[in-house]
């Protein structure tokens, strides 16, 4: 047998520090906001992409064009999912021809997520740059993807996970531990 246990890792005002962190560098790296737009994965991206959003807001007081990825029709283990996966929509608010767009993802893990994102944005048209930033970066890539904005690295062993939490799916803001332990 082998038993769980959690550990919040980060707090709401963690995360909160660390999206405010995040949007700065993103807007200094984009050299403003002119032409930005983000997008979230579904589900905890599209929230973390409106936080990111609110506060850049908050910051440059410019609203900032957000949209939303569904990638479960481009992932390369479709099979494995099932005979009926969930889909939710994609939505880009407006042409991404030449804008810089940031990808919002919760963890980068393996990197398979963030090219089956990159292959569906493709559908969308051509941008000038895609960003890609994630609350957490656990490493263990099978591919070679970097993230561009990472709130926080953690290096994990195979009998760790971790957890982005937000309030839409989990009814708080953090970020979780799970360690499998044996009996």
């Amino acid at each position: 047998m082998q038993s769980q246990s959690n550990y919040i890792v980060m707090d709401e005002r963690a995360v909160r520090r660390a999206i405010a962190r995040m949007a700065r560098e993103i807007v200094e790296r984009n050299a403003g906001t002119a032409g930005l737009v983000l997008v979230g994965i579904h589900r905890r991206g599209v929230e973390l992409a409106e936080l990111l959003a609110d506060e850049i807001t908050k910051v440059e007081g410019q609203k900032i064009p957000l949209g939303t990825l569904d990638i479960t029709l481009y992932r390369d283990d479709l099979s494995v999912i099932g005979p009926r996966p969930v889909i939710a929509s994609s939505d880009i608010p407006q042409h991404i021809e030449g804008r810089s767009v940031v990808i919002v993802d919760d963890v980068c893990y393996t990197g398979r997520t963030v090219r089956a994102a990159m292959d569906h944005l493709a559908d969308f048209g051509r941008p000038a740059r895609i960003f890609l930033c994630v609350l957490v970066d656990r490493g263990g890539r099978e591919l070679p993807i970097q993230p561009d904005f990472v709130g926080r690295h953690f290096d994990l062993t195979p009998a760790e996970d971790v957890a982005v939490l937000v309030p839409a799916e989990d009814g708080q803001l953090g970020v979780e531990l799970r360690r499998t332990e044996p009996d």
